[in-house]
C-alpha cells in the first residue's frame, strides 16, 4: 500500500509539474473564411494570394446563361450607336466565344451585334479581373469590356461610376484605351481621366486586358504591362464629396459588347466592306485576394486629420497595409459613430454649432485594426 501511495504522488507530481503548450492564435480578428478557387477556372490562383472566384473558360458549346446575360435592342449604348443587340450574334468556336457584327437591318437599325452582362449572376468589388481577348477589325467597330455598378447607389450615371477596362475603336488601329467616368471625371464634363496605348497586333492577336481594383485604386494592364492608374487622392478633391470623384467602393457587373458606329466608334464613319467582323474572347476570369490566409499585418495610424473645403468634411492621410484597408472608423468623443470607406467623410445630423473631439482607425480586410490616429477638434456647421 505504501509502495502504491509513493507510485500515485511521484504520478502527481509529474502530471502536475508538466509545463502547459503556449496557446497560439489562429484564424482572423474577424473570422474571415479562406477562399476556395472555382472548379471551372482553368488558372485557379496567382502569385500575392489571388484566388479565381468567377469564371468562364467558354468551354460548352453555347452561352453559359447561368453566367452572363444577353441585353436585346435597340438602345444605341446612350451613344448613339447604330447596332442591335441580339443573342443571335454570339456563340462559342473552338473555346472562344464569338461576337459577330452584321451587316443587316433589325428594329430599325442597319447593323446587328451582341452585349452581354454579368449582372446580378457575376457581381464583383475589389477583384482583379483577367480577359483574353482579340479586337475586330474595321472603321466602325467599338467593342469594349467594362463594367456598371449594381444598384446606383450615388444617382445616375456617371455619379455611381463606370470603369471602362479595355476600350478600342477601329479606326484608331492598335490602340487601346482605359477609362473612368464619375460625377466629376465623365465625357461629358470633357474631365474623363483616361490612358491611351499603341499595343501592336490587337486585331490578329490574343491579349490579357486585366484590371486589379482595391480601395482606392484601380490598375488596368495589357498583357502584364500597365495601362492605366486611378486614384482616389483626398487632397485634390477637397470641395467634393469622395464619392462624386471615385465612387469605386460599392460592387459592379462586367459587360462585354461589340458596338458599330456612335459618338465615337463612329466618328469616321462606319466602313460596310468590313462585315461580318468578330470580337473574341479566350477567357474571362475574376480573382479576388485570400486575405484570410494573406493579410497578416495591421495596418498604420491614420494620420494629419483636416477640414475640407466642402461643408462639415474631414479627410486625412491614408493608412498603409500589406493588402489594403477596408474602410476607416470614425469617433466622436471617443465613441464609435460611422464607417467611411475612403480616407473622407462627411458628417450630416449632429448638433449646429457644438464641436466635437474626432479621431480615426483602420481596420483591414481580416479585422486588424490600427491606433487611433491623432485628435481633431471639429465644429458642426448648420
Amino acid at each position: 500500500m505504501k509502495k502504491l501511495l509513493i507510485v500515485l504522488f511521484l504520478a502527481f507530481i509529474l502530471v502536475g509539474c508538466e509545463t502547459p503548450e503556449e496557446t497560439v492564435p489562429t484564424g482572423v480578428p474577424n473570422g474571415l473564411a479562406p477562399l476556395e478557387a472555382v472548379e471551372d477556372c482553368d488558372n485557379p490562383t496567382l502569385d500575392g494570394g489571388w484566388v479565381c472566384i468567377w469564371a468562364d473558360e467558354f468551354s460548352g458549346d453555347a452561352v453559359d446563361e447561368t453566367k452572363w446575360n444577353f441585353e436585346e435592342g435597340a438602345f444605341g449604348g446612350g451613344n448613339n450607336e447604330r447596332q442591335y443587340y441580339t443573342r443571335n450574334n454570339t456563340a462559342i468556336v473552338d473555346g472562344k466565344m464569338v461576337i459577330t457584327a452584321k451587316q443587316e437591318s433589325m428594329g430599325g437599325m442597319p447593323y446587328t451585334s451582341s452585349r452581354l452582362t454579368t449582372r446580378y449572376k457575376g457581381n464583383f468589388q475589389y477583384v482583379r479581373i483577367v480577359t483574353r481577348a482579340k479586337m475586330p477589325s474595321g472603321r466602325g467597330t467599338w467593342p469594349a469590356i467594362w463594367m456598371m455598378p449594381l444598384g446606383s447607389v450615388y444617382g445616375g450615371w456617371p455619379d455611381s461610376g463606370e470603369i471602362d477596362i479595355m476600350e478600342y475603336v477601329g479606326y484608331d488601329k492598335d490602340r487601346i484605351h482605359s477609362t473612368i467616368h464619375t460625377e466629376k471625371f465623365n465625357h461629358r464634363l470633357g474631365t474623363q481621366i483616361g490612358y491611351s496605348r499603341i499595343y501592336d497586333n490587337v486585331e490578329t492577336e490574343f491579349k490579357d486586358y486585366e484590371m486589379i481594383w482595391t480601395p482606392g485604386k484601380i490598375l488596368t494592364f495589357v498583357d502584364g504591362d500597365k495601362l492605366g492608374e486611378f486614384n482616389y487622392v483626398a487632397e485634390l478633391n477637397q470641395e467634393v464629396a469622395y464619392n462624386e470623384a471615385f465612387p469605386f467602393d460599392q460592387m459592379f457587373f462586367l459587360i462585354i459588347n461589340l458596338a458599330i458606329g456612335g459618338d465615337w466608334g463612329g466618328a469616321q464613319g462606319i466602313d460596310n466592306t468590313i462585315f461580318p467582323t468578330t470580337f473574341e474572347i479566350d477567357y474571362v476570369r475574376v480573382y479576388k485576394q485570400d486575405y484570410a490566409k494573406v493579410d497578416l499585418e495591421e495596418p498604420t495610424q491614420p494620420g494629419d486629420i483636416q477640414v475640407a473645403q466642402l461643408k462639415n468634411t474631414i479627410f486625412w492621410a491614408k493608412s498603409d497595409d500589406d493588402y489594403g484597408v477596408e474602410h476607416y472608423a470614425i469617433y466622436l468623443d471617443g465613441r464609435f459613430y460611422r464607417y467611411a470607406n475612403l480616407n473622407q467623410y462627411t458628417f450630416k445630423g449632429l448638433t449646429a454649432n457644438q464641436s466635437y473631439n474626432i479621431q480615426v482607425e483602420a481596420v483591414d480586410f481580416g479585422g486588424r485594426v490600427s491606433p487611433l490616429s491623432n485628435t481633431l477638434s471639429f465644429t458642426f456647421q448648420p
